[in-house]
């Protein structure tokens, strides 16, 4: 039987970059105010990466005894060697740099001009992977291969980022068998990839058993972020969607099956962030973090295995003082605490409290899907006070975000205007830099891949004397390249 511990209180970030920061490598435990991440996503042209300075999860369980590998989708940045998943705590990896790639041919255009395989083994591009398979098939592939390879005395800790259902919506089509009714294009499409998703997390699971490592192991699922209804995704009843502060965009459903939990098929309506797994796995490893290592998050095992209070009684979703589009929003409408201006959202225990424009508003409800045609639905619409700039809401008693709290409790608003002025005191300055031409796949054997070289690493070729150099130049011809010399006809070549 499934009995997994499900997780209806669990925060992420409202985009891929900012949550798979913390969850995916696991890595960081921190806010994205505290890396500089707090700004969009990284874009595959940026100079930009996960920062470089601190341990990251796979690092200190690896320091632990632990073989480590992930098979999937990085997009923590990848423009210097040391940013891959490889330098970064990974024994292996196999899968793509980047987002939004094709599920088949795994190419990957970031607009006209600026298009390149994206798919990795380790620090090579993994061309013999060429040969159009799925890539949630091709995932799981893997996964079974590292599962019958890994030695069972061994502890292991592996990361599975799937790339579905992010878009491009694409599946096999033995996969829309069951969804012919709805009528809705994107919809069924994304169906089809989930339930072939759902699939690839069977497979594994079956994978675990055939070599005897399911007993005494912890399955962890998570969403990264809200769905996207212009997408095929649904977050009826919460408002809003992907990119948002809205519930919508920033509460996803996880869950942890293992029989290792003490508490079974039980839900937690507890506070649980993704900078909590950090903290949460290196201690049920044995593994050590050290006094000053500044962690947001905490060690929820007791929460999730016994059903115990969480030790968390606030989430900062995000400070980013990047986007400012809140016409109406300024200090005085903050109390002078806080530039209302600035987009920011604080959970502190029931409360939650958002300023400046939290994006997309509405509701859509998920039989719209079904009867509007191909790619439109219908939605909730939302018009929002003239002038607003900060708003209030008991999520425990309205997660659906309908009344707005901020004018009947005054007090409430100051008291987490304050406290978000505390964690800002405590911010990194953000990190997103301008796109560097260099980065262009076809600069680099058509693979998106690292590109950047420090100048202190740069090689200085000897300055010659003038009359030798003339010299040389009059006993020898200039050699012709040879076919196959240089980066761009050796694409498989090891970066850096």
């Amino acid at each position: 039987m499934f009995y997994p511990f499900l997780i209806t209180g669990h925060g992420t970030y409202s985009n891929i970059t900012s949550h798979k920061m913390p969850l995916k490598r696991m890595e960081y435990s921190m806010y994205q105010i505290h890396t500089g991440l707090q700004h969009s996503v990284i874009r595959p042209a940026q100079p930009n990466c996960l920062p470089l300075g601190h341990a990251t999860l796979p690092q200190k369980l690896r320091e632990a005894g632990y073989a480590t590998h992930m098979v999937g989708k990085w997009h923590l940045g990848f423009y210097r060697r040391e940013c891959m998943p490889t330098h970064r705590g990974f024994d292996t990896f196999f899968g793509s740099l980047l987002g939004s790639g094709d599920y088949y041919t795994h190419y990957k255009c970031d607009g006209p001009g600026a298009c390149g395989y994206d798919l990795y083994e380790n620090d090579r591009a993994a061309w013999d992977h060429d040969d159009g398979v799925y890539s949630t098939h091709m995932y799981t592939r893997r996964v079974q291969q590292i599962l019958a390879a890994h030695d069972p005395g061994k502890p292991l800790f592996l990361y599975i980022a799937y790339q579905a259902v992010h878009s491009p919506l694409q599946a096999p089509s033995r996969y829309f068998r069951h969804y012919r009714s709805i009528a809705n294009t994107h919809r069924r499409r994304y169906a089809a990839m989930l339930s072939c998703l759902d699939e690839a997390v069977g497979n594994v699971t079956l994978a675990l058993r055939a070599h005897g490592l399911y007993n005494n192991s912890i399955l962890i699922y998570s969403s990264d972020n809200g769905g996207q209804p212009s997408a095929g995704g649904s977050n009826w009843p919460l408002r809003g969607s992907k990119g948002t502060y809205w519930e919508g965009g920033i509460r996803a459903v996880g869950f942890v099956h293992s029989p290792l939990l003490r508490q079974r098929g039980t839900v937690c309506r507890e506070l649980v962030h993704i900078t909590d797994w950090y903290p949460t796995l290196v201690a049920l490893a044995e593994g050590h973090i050290e006094e000053d290592a500044h962690l947001d998050g905490y060690d929820v095992w007791e929460t999730i295995s016994e059903g115990l209070r969480s030790p968390r009684v606030d989430i900062l979703h995000n400070i980013d003082p990047i986007y400012t589009k809140a016409k109406h929003g300024s200090w005085a409408a903050g109390y002078g605490i806080w530039n209302t201006a600035v987009q920011s959202a604080i959970r502190v225990q029931h409360w939650k409290l958002l300023t400046g424009n939290p994006g997309y508003g509405d509701w859509v409800p998920p039989q719209a899907f079904s009867n509007l045609g191909p790619s439109r639905w219908h939605s909730e619409r939302v018009t929002l006070a003239t002038g607003q700039s900060v708003w209030l809401f008991n999520i425990t008693a309205d997660p659906y975000e309908r009344v707005d709290l901020s004018g009947r409790y005054p007090g409430v608003v100051r008291q987490l205007l304050r406290r978000l002025s505390q964690f800002n005191r405590t911010a990194v300055p953000v990190r997103y830099p301008p796109g560097d031409p260099r980065s262009n796949p076809r600069l680099n054997g058509g693979v998106w891949g690292p590109w950047y070289i420090e100048e202190s690493k740069k090689k200085k070729k000897p300055r010659k004397n003038k009359a030798e150099g003339k010299q040389k130049r009059r006993k020898t011809k200039k050699r012709p390249q040879e076919a196959g010399s240089g980066p761009q006809s050796r694409p498989g070549a090891p970066w850096g």
